[in-house]
C-alpha cells in the first residue's frame, strides 16, 4: 500500500488492481521485497526494471498481468494527473460524452498497449519501470464528467471511499476519506435509513474531488439505491469502481497499521470491529497509490474514527436554505454564516471552521471549554492580540506535513527545489512555537493550558536544533519568487559543502549585474525612459523580447539570454546539492516530525477561537448557556446584521419540552422566515463555541437540525414545487427524533388551500408525538386551533400596524417585525392588498360576505370548551412548575413571589362556570 513501509514491491506474478488473471486472492500473494531509503527519499530504479514491469513509485506494486481499474464519470482533473502524465502522455482514448455499459477491458500485455485514438474509453497507465513494457487500467465510464467539475478539481483535493453492507446488514455504510492535501485518514461508521441522509450530508460537507464505490452497486440491471442517490446529489464528481474484493476489511487494518503514526495508535481499538470502514479504507488506499500515485511514509499519516454521534446533523437542504457557507444568489457573496464568523489568518483555521459550522458539536463540555477560551480571549486585550499576531505568521501546515510525508517518485529539479522549500517552511513553523508558547504562557482556561503543555514536546526544539546547525538562521520564507530563490540557493550554512560553495560564488558572480527577474521571462534588463529621449525613439537592435509599460522598459539580448541559461545550469548545481544535504537532514529528524500533527491541531483551533472572539467584538454578542430550554432573549438574525450594518429588530424565543411547538403567522413579509433562520443560525453558533446575537440566551443541544425554509421561487405554486415540499417534509419525517430542532416555513403553498391545510395538520400532529422543538411558521389560520387539542402548542404573530398615506388617504401596512404572543389578527391582508388594487369595489364586498360565512362556521367547530382550557392551564402549570424544579436560580424569596405569580395565571386562565354559561 502507499509507501506502507515493509509493504512489498512488485513481482512479476503480482495481479493488477482487479486481480483478474492470478490465483493469488486479494491483494496479497504477493514477493517480499523491502523499499530501499536514500537520504529519505524511496530509490526508483528507473532501469533496472523487471520484466513484469516494476513499479517507478518503488514501494508501489508494478506492472500487472491482469486486467484494470474499472472507474466511470469520466477523467481526472488535470490538477491531479494519473500515473505517467509526468512523462507527457495521455490515456484517456475515446473522449466522448456518454458512455455506458463498457465492459472491463483485459490489457494484459505490451502488445495490448493502444495510443490516444484508441477506441477503449478511459485507460490509464499503472506506472512501470519500462515504457515498452506498460500495463494499462481500462475505465467504465457511466457519465462524462462536465466542464464545470473540471474547474471545481482545481479546489477540491478530497478522496472518498463508500461502502454499503449486504443482505442483513444493507444500510450500515463505512465511509473513508484522504485529502490529497492534508495527510489525514478519516474514518466513518454508521447506520443509515432508506433516505440515506447522513451519507449525502457528509460527502457534502467533503466536497470531494472523487467517489470510490464497489463495481457490485452499479451493475447493469442491479444498481443500488446508494449509488443512484450518491449520482444524483453529485454530478459533477468524478465517479470510480473497483471490484467489490478489494473492499478488503483485513487488509484495511494492515494498511492503517502501516502507515498511522503513533501518536494516533488509539484507532486501531476504535476501528477493530468496523469492518465497513475498514474495507473502504482498503480500496481508497490501494487507488490513491495505483492512480493518484502518491506514496506515504510508513507511520506517517493521521487516523481518526469519526462517529456521527459526536456531532450534529445538518443536511445539505438545510445547510443551503440556512446559507451556511455559500450564499444563495451570489455564490461569490461572504453574506452567509461562514462570512460572519470568518476572521481566520490560516488555511487551516479556515477549513475548520467551516467544518464546524456544517458540523456542530454535541457535547455541552466541549462547547463550554471552547467558549471559557472565547471569553478570556475577550477578557484579555494581550492575550487576543499576542496570540494573533503569532497566529497570523503560520503558513499551511497540514499542506507542509501532507509534503514532507510523501516520498517522491523521481528525483528532478522540481522536486529537490520543492524539498528544499518544504524544509524552508519547517524552519519558519518551528521558530513561531516559542513565540506561541510565551503568549500562552499566562492563561487560565483549560484547553489554552492543554494547548500551552502541548508546545511543550521536545521534539520541536531537536528537530529546530538539527535544522539551525546545517542553515542558516537568517533564511526565511519570503514572498516573491526571485526573493524565495535567493532564500534557498543560500539556505545551507557556508562550509557544509565545499562544491555547493563554489557553485554559489559562480551564481552570485552571473547575477550581480543583473536588474530585472520573472519566474517566466528569469533575468533581463528594466530601464525607466521616456520614448523621445531614445535615438528614432527606438532601442538599439541588440535588445529583444522588448515589452513597454508607461516609460518602463523591459528586454533583453543575446549575452543575457546565454547568461540566463548559465545561471538556470548553476542553479540546478545548486539545487541539487542542497538538496542531498536537505534530504540527510530530514532523515535525521523524521523520527520527530509527527509532532507537527499536534501543532496543526493547535494552530486551527486557535485561529477559529480568535476569529470567534473577533466577531465578538463588532457585535454585542453574549455566551450562551446549556439546559434543557431554547430561551433567546432579544436576539438578532447575524447575517442580516451583517448586510443592513445595523442591529435588525430583536425578538424574544422560548421553547421548553412542556411548550416545544411554536406556530408562527403574519403577513407576507414580517419577518417570518428571517426570524426562523435566526433561530437556527443562533443555534448552529452556540453549538460550535462561539458567541450568539442576543442579551441573553440558553439552548438545548440539538442532534440534528432541519429546516423547510420558503425561497423567492416557492411564490410560483406549480407542481415541481409541491413535490419539492413533500420530499422536503417526506425527510424531515423520516429522519427526526426527540433531540431534533425543526424549522418549516410555509408548508403546502403548492396546492389547493383544502390540501395545504390537510397536509400542514398531518403533518403537524405527526411531529407532535416528539419531543423535538418545533417552529412552524404558514398563512392557514386555520392550523393556529390545533393548540385546543394540544397544550404543548403556542401561538405567535409578526405585527403590523396600519397607516394612511398622505397621498390619496389609502391605508397600507407598516412592519415591525415584533413577534407577539397569539395569532395575527391580520386575517384579511389578502382583500386589504385587493382594496388597495383596482378591483372592482362589487367584487371585494362578495368577497368579504364569502370569507365571514366561512370563518363563522371554522370559529363554531373549533371553539374550546371550559374542561379544554382548564386542562391546558394545568397542563402549562405542570410544565413550568417543572422548568423551575430544573433550571431555578432564584433565591428563596424571589421564588416565592414568582410561584405566586404562576397560581394566579393559572386561576386566571381557568374559566368560571358563572362566566361560561353568561358566554354561553
Amino acid at each position: 500500500m502507499a509507501g506502507a513501509g515493509g509493504r512489498p514491491a512488485a513481482a512479476a506474478t503480482s495481479e493488477s488492481y482487479t486481480g483478474r488473471g492470478s490465483s493469488t486472492p486479494g491483494v496479497g500473494g504477493r514477493a517480499e521485497q523491502s523499499p530501499r531509503y536514500t537520504l529519505g527519499l524511496l530509490r526508483t530504479p528507473q532501469s533496472s526494471a523487471s520484466p513484469g514491469g516494476s513499479s517507478s513509485g518503488g514501494a508501489r506494486p508494478g506492472g500487472s498481468s491482469g486486467g484494470g481499474l474499472t472507474a466511470g464519470r469520466a477523467a481526472r482533473s488535470s490538477a491531479l494527473k494519473p500515473a505517467g502524465s509526468e512523462r507527457g502522455e495521455s490515456y484517456f482514448g475515446d473522449k466522448s460524452s456518454c458512455v455506458e455499459n463498457v465492459d472491463t477491458l483485459n490489457l494484459t500485455s505490451s502488445s495490448s498497449v493502444r495510443g490516444l485514438n484508441s477506441t477503449y474509453i478511459g485507460k490509464t497507465p499503472l506506472s512501470s519501470g519500462r515504457s515498452d513494457c506498460r500495463s494499462h487500467t481500462p475505465l467504465m465510464g457511466y457519465s462524462a464528467t462536465s466542464s464545470s467539475a473540471v474547474s471545481a478539481h482545481t479546489v477540491a483535493s478530497v478522496i472518498v471511499a463508500v461502502v454499503e453492507g449486504r443482505g442483513l446488514a444493507r444500510g450500515e455504510v463505512g465511509m473513508a476519506s484522504i485529502d490529497l492535501k492534508n495527510p489525514e485518514i478519516i474514518l466513518s461508521q454508521f447506520a443509515d435509513n432508506a433516505t440515506y441522509a447522513k451519507v449525502i450530508t457528509k460527502l457534502k460537507i467533503l466536497t470531494p474531488l472523487e467517489i470510490i464505490m464497489s463495481n457490485t452497486a452499479c451493475d447493469p440491471g442491479n444498481i443500488t439505491k446508494l449509488f443512484n442517490l450518491i449520482a444524483e446529489h453529485f454530478k459533477n464528481v468524478t465517479f470510480t469502481t473497483v471490484q467489490r474484493k478489494y473492499f478488503n476489511e483485513t487488509k484495511g487494518l494492515e494498511y492503517i497499521e502501516q502507515l498511522c503514526a503513533s501518536e494516533f495508535s488509539t484507532v486501531f481499538m476504535e476501528v477493530q470491529s468496523k469492518y465497513y470502514c475498514l474495507a473502504a479504507a482498503a480500496a481508497l488506499l490501494k487507488y490513491v497509490e495505483f492512480i493518484q500515485n502518491a506514496v506515504f511514509a510508513p507511520k506517517s499519516l493521521k487516523v481518526r474514527f469519526q462517529g456521527s454521534e459526536k456531532t450534529a446533523m445538518i443536511d445539505s437542504s438545510s445547510a443551503q436554505n440556512l446559507e451556511l457557507v455559500i450564499n444563495n444568489r451570489d455564490p461569490r457573496n461572504g453574506h452567509t454564516l461562514l462570512g460572519v464568523l470568518n476572521y481566520t489568518k490560516t488555511p487551516g483555521g479556515s477549513r475548520r471552521l467551516r467544518s464546524n459550522i456544517l458540523e456542530p458539536l454535541v457535547d455541552a463540555e466541549t462547547i463550554n471549554t471552547r467558549l471559557d477560551c472565547v471569553q478570556e480571549l475577550l477578557q484579555s486585550e494581550e492575550l487576543f492580540f499576542g496570540l494573533q499576531a503569532v497566529i497570523s505568521k503560520f503558513l499551511d501546515t497540514e499542506q507542509l506535513l501532507s509534503v514532507l510525508v510523501q516520498i517522491p517518485k523521481q528525483d528532478t529539479v522540481k522536486t529537490a527545489e520543492s524539498k528544499i522549500t518544504n524544509l524552508i517552511h519547517l524552519k519558519h513553523t518551528l521558530e513561531l512555537v516559542e513565540p506561541l508558547k510565551a503568549a500562552l504562557r499566562s492563561c487560565n482556561a483549560q484547553l489554552l493550558k492543554a494547548y500551552y503543555n502541548s508546545l511543550e514536546d521536545t521534539r520541536f526544539g531537536i528537530m529546530l536544533e538539527k535544522i539551525t546547525t546545517v542553515i542558516n538562521d537568517d533564511t526565511r520564507y519570503m514572498k516573491g519568487c526571485l526573493s524565495m530563490r535567493t532564500q534557498k540557493c543560500y539556505a545551507v550554512k557556508p562550509n557544509v559543502s565545499e562544491f555547493l560553495d563554489i557553485a554559489r560564488r559562480t551564481y552570485t558572480e552571473i547575477v550581480d549585474d543583473i536588474a530585472g527577474f520573472s519566474s517566466a521571462r528569469g533575468f533581463f534588463i528594466r530601464m525607466n525612459a521616456d520614448c523621445s529621449t531614445l535615438p528614432n525613439g527606438q532601442l538599439p537592435s541588440e535588445f529583444t523580447k522588448i515589452t513597454k509599460m508607461k516609460n518602463t522598459y523591459s528586454f533583453t539580448s543575446a549575452d543575457l539570454i546565454k547568461m540566463n541559461e548559465r545561471c538556470q545550469e548553476s542553479l540546478r548545481e545548486i539545487y541539487h546539492m542542497t538538496y542531498l544535504i536537505v534530504c540527510k537532514l530530514l532523515n535525521e529528524i523524521y523520527e520527530h516530525i509527527h509532532c507537527l500533527y499536534k501543532l496543526s491541531d493547535i494552530v486551527s483551533m486557535l485561529d477559529m477561537l480568535l476569529s470567534f472572539a473577533h466577531a465578538c467584538t463588532l457585535s454585542d454578542y453574549v455566551r450562551p448557556e446549556f439546559t434543557d430550554t431554547l430561551a433567546i432573549k432579544q436576539g438578532w438574525h447575524p447575517i442580516l446584521e451583517k448586510i443592513a450594518m445595523e442591529k435588525p429588530v430583536s425578538n424574544n424565543t422560548y421553547l421548553t419540552e412542556g411548550n416545544n411547538f411554536v406556530i408562527i403567522t403574519g403577513p407576507n413579509m414580517s419577518g417570518k422566515s428571517t426570524y426562523l433562520k435566526q433561530i437556527a443560525l443562533c443555534q448552529i453558533m452556540a453549538q460550535i463555541g462561539s458567541y450568539v446575537p442576543a442579551e441573553y440566551c440558553s439552548f438545548r443541544i440539538a442532534e440534528q437540525i432541519f429546516t423547510r425554509i420558503g425561497m423567492d421561487d416557492d411564490i410560483e405554486t406549480n407542481a415541481s414545487t409541491f413535490m419539492k415540499e413533500m420530499k422536503e417534509i417526506t425527510y424531515i419525517i423520516q429522519n427526526a427524533n426527540d433531540k431534533s430542532l425543526i424549522i418549516i416555513d410555509e408548508l403546502g403553498r403548492g396546492t389547493s388551500a383544502e390540501e395545504g391545510i390537510g397536509i400542514c395538520y398531518a403533518a403537524c400532529e405527526y411531529l407532535l408525538n416528539l419531543k423535538a422543538f418545533i417552529l412552524f411558521a404558514t398563512h392557514f389560520l386555520e392550523l393556529c386551533h390545533i393548540d385546543a387539542l394540544y397544550p404543548n402548542v403556542e401561538n405567535y404573530h409578526f405585527e403590523v400596524q396600519h397607516v394612511r398615506s398622505s397621498v390619496g388617504n389609502k391605508e397600507k401596512i407598516a412592519y415591525t417585525y415584533t413577534l407577539s404572543k397569539g395569532y395575527t389578527e391580520e386575517k384579511n391582508y389578502g382583500l386589504k392588498a385587493a382594496e388597495m388594487s383596482s378591483l372592482p369595489s362589487s367584487i371585494i364586498l362578495d368577497a368579504k360576505e364569502i370569507k365571514n360565512h366561512i370563518a363563522k362556521q371554522i370559529s363554531h367547530r373549533q371553539k374550546s370548551t371550559p374542561e379544554m382550557m382548564k386542562q391546558r392551564a394545568a397542563y402549562q402549570l405542570a410544565m413550568r412548575l417543572v422548568q423551575t424544579a430544573r433550571n431555578s436560580r432564584l433565591d428563596p424569596d424571589s421564588l416565592r413571589v414568582y410561584l405566586k405569580a404562576l397560581k394566579k395565571k393559572y386561576e386566571a386562565s381557568c374559566p368560571t362556570p358563572g362566566k361560561n354559561d353568561e358566554q354561553q
